[in-house]
């Protein structure tokens, strides 16, 4: 039964929607880019390589300290890294805005993925401690995964909106509004959180931490970017030396980083497990369908992105009805389910031709109905799996799990669709063209332009077909990973579809 006393009242759910702001703006700047970097070359003239850097530095600081952070919040304060991360946040986005050279820019991005670290595992760690009721807390958490995925699709509307009529700055602008408010309401709304009794830091943990999640990242981003190459194997391999280093740390050393009480309970290690394959079918799906919109449909950048708002209402939707069947039935059927839903929207995706805008929008929906789904029960799982004291830590295993899965989706999915494209371009594009047309979408577009009348159509024709059949090829290993997932998920949770909550330890939350 429910205790009354445990259910929230106006005050957690209103700190809640503090909490929200965060995380939309995270998730937003991971998109925000994509209108503003035609305007930022135009004016700060980066190199490629730096062009490279400012798209990346923001994602490879988000993804290389979350687990730091995770475990700084438990031991010092989870609002108090919380209101830090927003104050870095806000900062980073005026020096963005401002920027005047390329170096600057890259820069401030660093600093803005170093203050989204601090805030993804802070605002999901002290959901955990403002939902103390099981029914309150799956909600919550729906809440939070459909806007932590809607962010991403809101953010590269309003960067198309903003540029229409501001200078690039105004993107990251925006920003510092949000954050300003957070920084006023969080202190009397959101009670702190932290362990009562940490174990002291571990900064070789933090190091080795950061040694293995970059290396794995960039090689796996690069691998998605340019095809497998053996210097980027080297990399990967690299990263998992250290990666192997880092957990023989964890397992021998008193002071651990990451606690061994995360994993006392089977559920949040197969939850981390689970919840990256999700991630690898989201990205997997993304890779292929904004390029289908823009090179193939021809779309412009803001049209695509807003036909792309069309499968995210879909997605709050989904996370509210899967949290509310998660409370009805067992949860890792309500989680086989979702997987099988992905699944169903890879076979439609592996149905578009060249023309199907309507089928290809329905197909994205419904993957991504699926995959936030399984998101967020999962993560739901996983946090009351987790001892409340170590929620931050716990909450940035999981989002560095999506952050893999996400790179390791766009790396597989992207290098089976370029690998099909070269072999039907190599076969079906005349002779004596530039190298691009053979090599990506994209280059072949750039290449058709410049040809004349039925020449350069005959090329975009031939490369839009070599491009939906590579995305037909990779929908079918999409359709193989996820029913792996659904799998699973059936065999890693059998018999423990209900996880009781751990109880609290005295003092793990103080309020003011």
């Amino acid at each position: 039964m429910t205790n009354p006393s445990a259910r929230a009242g106006r005050r957690e759910w209103t700190a809640f929607a503090v909490l929200l702001l965060p995380l939309l703006l995270v998730s937003m700047d991971v998109s925000v880019l994509f209108f503003a970097m035609p305007a930022i070359t135009g004016q700060l003239a980066p190199t490629s390589t730096q062009q490279l850097w400012i798209f990346d530095s923001y994602a490879f600081a988000l993804a290389g300290l979350l687990i730091t952070m995770g475990s700084l919040g438990d031991r010092i304060g989870r609002r108090k890294l919380l209101l830090f991360g927003a104050a870095a946040f806000g900062a980073a986005s005026v020096a963005a805005a401002y920027a005047r050279t390329p170096e600057m820019l890259i820069a401030a991005r660093a600093v803005l993925g170093i203050g989204g670290a601090t805030l993804m595992p802070s605002t999901m760690g002290l959901v955990r401690n403002l939902f103390r009721d099981e029914a309150e807390r799956t909600k919550a958490i729906g809440i939070w995964s459909g806007a932590m995925a809607g962010g991403i699709a809101l953010g590269s509307v309003l960067g198309g909106v903003l540029l229409k009529y501001f200078w690039w700055g105004s993107a990251f602008l925006i920003n510092v509004p949000a954050m300003l408010l957070l920084l006023v309401l969080a202190p009397f709304l959101v009670p702190e959180s932290r362990d009562p009794r940490p174990s002291r830091f571990d900064p070789l943990s933090a190091v080795l931490s950061m040694g293995a999640v970059l290396p794995v990242i960039y090689g796996t981003k690069r691998i998605a970017a340019d095809g497998p190459t053996p210097a980027m194997g080297l990399c990967i391999g690299a990263g998992l030396t250290v990666g192997a280093v880092f957990v023989h740390r964890q397992r021998s050393n008193p002071d651990a980083m990451i606690s061994r009480e995360l994993f006392r309970h089977r559920v949040f290690g197969a939850g981390i497990g689970i919840n990256t394959l999700a991630a690898v079918g989201m990205m997997g799906s993304s890779y292929f369908t904004t390029q289908y919109l823009q090179a193939v449909l021809g779309k412009t950048p803001l049209e695509a992105a807003l036909w792309g708002v069309i499968p995210s209402v879909a997605v709050g939707i989904a996370a509210s009805v899967a949290a509310g069947a998660g409370q009805r039935t067992a949860k890792s059927r309500v989680i086989a389910t979702g997987f099988g839903i992905a699944a169903l929207g890879y076979a439609l995706l592996a149905l578009c031709g060249p023309h199907s805008l309507a089928l290809t929008l329905v197909a994205a929906a419904v993957i991504a109905c699926g995959i936030v789904a399984v998101m967020a029960v999962v993560s739901d799982m996983a946090l009351a799996s987790a001892p409340v004291e170590k929620a931050g830590s716990a909450a940035a295993l999981l989002e560095t799990g999506q952050e893999f899965g996400g790179a390791l989706g766009m790396a597989v999915f992207g290098s089976i669709g370029l690998a099909v494209y070269r072999r039907d371009a190599d076969a079906g594009l005349p002779g004596g063209l530039p190298h691009s047309a053979h090599e990506t979408l994209g280059g072949a577009v750039a290449v058709a332009h410049r040809l004349p009348g039925r020449a350069g159509e005959a090329v975009l024709a031939t490369a839009r077909d070599a491009f939906v059949h590579g995305m037909h090829v990779a929908a079918v290993g999409g359709i193989a990973v996820l029913l792996l997932g659904a799998v699973v998920t059936l065999v890693a949770l059998h018999r423990r579809a209900t996880v009781p909550v751990l109880p609290d330890r005295d003092a793990v939350a103080t309020q003011r």
